[in-house]
């Protein structure tokens, strides 16, 4: 006798990109909603989270979506995910400069250490992506958040995040007024440094490249700058201020646009390594070659600097230094089960090398030659 076979029950999944309902054997999940409502599944996490930065529209959208599939949000499962995580989110602005990715690498090392995993984004400098990845963190459950904050970002955006009992750190771009860990660099003390050394070589017209105008860390950077100019009796010209994406595109164009200037500066000290390369690039495609004929100081010391060509002058952080202190200070949180609020500052150095004009001017001074061979005349009082 011929035993027949059961058929195996069919999914069926109508077109939900118009408007048709799903009819389907499985519960209905977030992804489903984000679907047909044509949103990202971070939106309707904030939906269900009831968190108000979602737009009327948005939320709209979401909720009849939700209807329509059936949607059950499931908070008891979402509280027992977000109790039993062992993940530790890390939110970075531009993972394409190279310090970001050291500092990327030495936080994994501490938090991997205590037992977590890292869980990393990238959000390219827009604040929307920024919003859209803390909500996801959230939803995911992790025990605390890294954030080097993009462009624009106020303590007025990080508020909901502190408010909700996360620990933080935010590193790098200092935000003023926000309760929380806050980890930068000594960049007044480091850039003093570096004016004044720019000085000791000889140089009088020193210019100021990258960044953004608005942020903490561009206006700390160019004051310690101006301060070691003024203490020479010298004051740096808003002409020669020349802000840009803190990135070797716009280094490069923050040098073009210097080097259109009249009476153009013979130095410059950079916002960064990233912008300090392009500006050793806009440089060379002038003719005029860094370090022998230009003097340039980055900020940062990433691992391309020492072997740059001219191996680059530069303020160090210790960038992967930087990034265990980082983790470490998150770390200390999660463990205590509190929130703290600190400003911690961690030491510059300056580290010289070629691109500042140091060697030209040693062998100058040693005499090894005409010095207007060894030296250009960058380098006499005045220039």
């Amino acid at each position: 006798m011929s035993v027949r076979k059961k058929k195996r029950p069919v999914v069926v999944e109508k077109d939900a990109t118009r408007g048709k309902s799903l009819s389907m054997l499985r519960k209905p999940t977030i992804s489903d909603v984000a679907k047909v409502a044509g949103v990202s599944k971070s939106t309707v996490s904030l939906v269900v989270r009831n968190n108000p930065i979602v737009s009327d529209k948005a939320r709209a959208r979401v909720q009849e979506a939700m209807v329509e599939l059936g949607y059950v949000y499931n908070r008891s499962a979402a509280n027992l995910r977000m109790a039993s995580s062992s993940a530790i989110g890390v939110i970075v602005n531009d993972l394409t400069n190279g310090f970001f990715a050291e500092l990327a690498v030495a936080m994994d090392m501490i938090v991997q250490s205590a037992g977590f995993v890292q869980l990393m984004a990238n959000t390219c400098e827009s604040i929307d992506r920024q919003r859209e990845v803390i909500a996801s963190m959230r939803e995911h459950g992790v025990s605390g958040m890294i954030i080097t904050p993009v462009h624009g970002t106020s303590a007025e955006d990080l508020r909901p995040l502190v408010e909700s009992g996360m620990p933080i750190v935010v590193a790098i771009r200092d935000i003023p007024g926000l309760h929380a860990i806050r980890v930068v660099p000594e960049n007044r003390k480091g850039t003093y440094e570096a004016g004044r050394h720019l000085l000791d070589l000889g140089y009088r017209r020193i210019g100021f490249l990258g960044g953004f105008a608005d942020t903490a860390v561009f206006q700390t950077r160019l004051q310690g700058l101006k301060e070691s100019l003024g203490a020479a009796g010298i004051r740096l010209e808003d002409r020669y201020i020349l802000p840009s994406n803190a990135s070797r595109a716009g280094g490069r164009d923050a040098m073009h646009r210097l080097l259109e200037l009249p009476e153009r500066p013979t130095a410059c000290l950079c916002i960064n390594d990233a912008v300090a390369f392009g500006a050793c690039d806009g440089l060379r495609s002038a003719g005029i070659e860094p370090g022998r004929d230009f003097g340039v100081i980055g900020f940062d010391d990433v691992a391309e600097a020492s072997c740059a060509v001219p191996a680059l002058t530069t303020v160090s952080v210790d960038p992967q230094g930087l990034g265990r202190r980082v983790a470490q200070l998150l770390l200390r949180q999660v463990s205590a089960g509190r929130v703290e609020r600190e400003l911690v500052t961690t030491p510059t150095r300056l580290v010289v090398r070629e691109s500042c004009g140091a060697p030209w001017r040693d062998a100058a001074q040693r005499g090894g030659g005409p010095a207007g061979n060894a030296q250009p005349a960058k380098v006499g009082p005045g220039n």
